[in-house]
């Protein structure tokens, strides 16, 4: 049996600060969200891919605690950067460590993929990194609605693990009609469609 000190040391957050991509970043985490201590390979692969312009807005799909989202919001300043997840302590520490980064133009809500987010908002870029165990019937879902809310010319840039290189990039030329592999990693592939 753990002892109450112990338990007292697990339940304060985890703090951290990392240069994602030339960016600087204090990150608050918890138990529970995904990769809690460090930002994880697939995260730095995909934000090393991402084009942004200042005035883009942005949207991160399965925010976390925010290391993607608060990279778009830092680099695309002028524009609006919205982070989701279906975890609230997740939308819970996006903002705050949005706050905490000094970034007005990044903010975190509820919602399982698109369900949540008003239906008139368009992107110019959405970027996730998807869970592996999220399925095909959502990752079909993801991948339809983020062809219907991205603005034209619009980009989804994901990464995935290995294994489901070939069926993002059947999926992504169904519903996208294009696909282009950025990078592959030892474990991750990122990979980008664009929005017709």
């Amino acid at each position: 049996m753990l002892e109450r000190d112990t338990l007292k040391k697990l339940r304060r957050d985890i703090v951290f600060s990392d240069d994602l991509a030339g960016e600087h970043l204090l990150l608050h985490s918890t138990w529970g969200i995904f990769s809690p201590r460090e930002i994880d390979e697939g995260t730095r692969l995909l934000v090393e891919r991402l084009e942004l312009a200042p005035t883009d807005d942005c949207l991160d799909l399965g925010c976390g605690y925010g290391p993607i989202g608060l990279f778009m919001a830092r680099r695309a300043p002028q524009g609006e950067t919205l982070l989701v997840d279906k975890d609230f302590m997740a939308v819970e520490y996006s903002n705050a460590n949005a706050a905490r980064n000094r970034l007005p133009n990044a903010k975190a809500i509820l919602s399982n993929g698109f369900d949540h987010i008003d239906p008139s908002m368009g992107f110019d870029v959405i970027a996730s990194n998807i869970p592996a165990k999220v399925g095909k019937e959502m990752l079909s879902l993801i991948l339809h609605d983020a062809e219907l809310r991205l603005n034209p010319r619009g980009r989804l840039y994901v990464v995935t693990i290995n294994g489901l290189r070939q069926y993002m990039k059947r999926n992504l030329n169904q519903v996208f009609g294009n696909y282009r592999k950025l990078k592959q990693g030892k474990s991750y592939t990122v990979a980008l469609a664009i929005k017709d």
